[in-house]
This record gives structure tokens, C-alpha cells and sequence, in this order.
């Protein structure tokens, strides 16, 4: 009896709003519960998952039950896998992280082929650019950061500084530490 190979789904994910783009390039299994997609974004952009979070897709919204946010259209993201959306024809979706700052992210489906032999997934294959630190108090505010930690004599400079704990280079998206972040999800998801 002979078994198909497990289908890989490529995402492209960018970060809504920001130019120049912030960007990653993941392959995961299909049979990938939106759940385990959420912990690969935030794994893949570099978020500390301390926060809400939802996926949009079509007339539909999933992500994790919260008794303090009710949301009765709210879909567990656990229960779906990123197939059935492929298979109902979704091909491009928004993924939100941090609903106070509002981090709208475009899920992009750019391929479904058999995964490649002794290649273990999810994995990261491309990106660019840091995303912007956790609490900064969305667009407007990593704007602000940006300015600030970018300019010495900025009046906020020395704050904003201090409170993200060192410098920060929106150029370098930190790629060994991403990679590292996938596949500690990868080992967990073999076997």
C-alpha cells in the first residue's frame, strides 16, 4: 500500500502598513491546525505570543476562545487545518496579532507541492526586516520608535532606548534566531 506524500503549503506573510515591507516565507504541512500556523508566524516574525490573536478568512474568523474577549463568530483555530482553507478556495487571508496595536499581517498562499525528502517542517525560507517590538503601541507608535531609537538627540531617545533594552535594527530580522524558533516547533511536530 503505497501513502501520498504529505502536502506543503508556502506562505508568504507580510506585515500590514510598514514600508519598506516586513516579510517571511514559510512552508508547513497543510494538515497544520491554524493553531500551529499562529505559533509558526509568531515564531517566523519574531512575536512573543503575549497576546490576542485571529485569523480572517472569507466570512470566517479563527483563533483561541477567550472568556474575557467573547466572540461567538470566533472558530477554534485548533479544530482547522491550513487544507480546508485551501481546499474552500482561500488563497490569501489576514492574520491578526495583538488586537490593541492591531498587527494585520496578508497570509499569502504561494504554493502547495509534496513536501521534499529529509526536510523537516514548518521552516523558514526567506524574509527581510526585524518586526517591531512587542507593546509599541502599533503603527503610529513603532513610527515613533523608530525615530527615536534611530536619532540620539530625540527627546525620547534615551526612554525608548531603555525600555526595548538595547539597540534595535530594523534592517536585521535576526534570521538565526527565527530559524532556531521554527525548528524547536519542527521537533516537536515529528513524530
Amino acid at each position: 500500500m503505497s501513502t501520498a506524500p504529505i502536502a506543503i503549503a508556502r506562505l508568504r506573510i507580510s506585515l500590514d502598513g510598514i514600508e519598506p515591507e516586513i516579510w517571511r516565507t514559510v512552508e508547513i504541512p497543510v494538515t497544520s491546525s491554524l493553531k500551529l500556523l499562529h505559533d509558526v508566524i509568531q515564531a517566523a516574525m519574531g512575536w512573543q505570543d503575549d497576546h490576542l490573536w485571529r485569523f480572517d478568512a472569507g466570512d470566517r474568523r479563527y483563533g483561541m476562545p477567550d472568556p474575557g474577549w467573547p466572540d461567538r463568530t470566533l472558530i477554534a483555530a485548533s479544530k482547522v487545518t491550513l487544507g480546508a482553507l485551501v481546499e474552500r478556495g482561500v488563497r490569501q487571508f489576514t492574520y491578526t496579532y495583538d488586537l490593541g496595536d492591531d498587527w494585520r499581517h496578508t497570509v499569502a498562499v504561494e504554493a502547495v507541492a509534496p513536501a521534499a525528502a529529509a526536510t523537516r517542517y514548518p521552516r523558514l525560507v526567506a524574509g527581510a526586516r526585524r518586526c517591531p517590538p512587542e507593546d509599541v503601541g502599533g503603527l503610529p507608535g513603532f513610527a515613533l520608535f523608530l525615530d527615536a531609537v534611530a536619532d540620539p538627540t530625540h527627546e525620547d531617545h534615551e526612554q525608548l532606548s531603555e525600555w526595548h533594552g538595547g539597540p534595535f535594527d530594523p534592517e536585521d530580522m535576526d534570521e538565526p534566531a527565527l530559524q532556531r524558533a521554527i525548528a524547536t516547533i519542527a521537533r516537536q511536530c515529528v513524530g
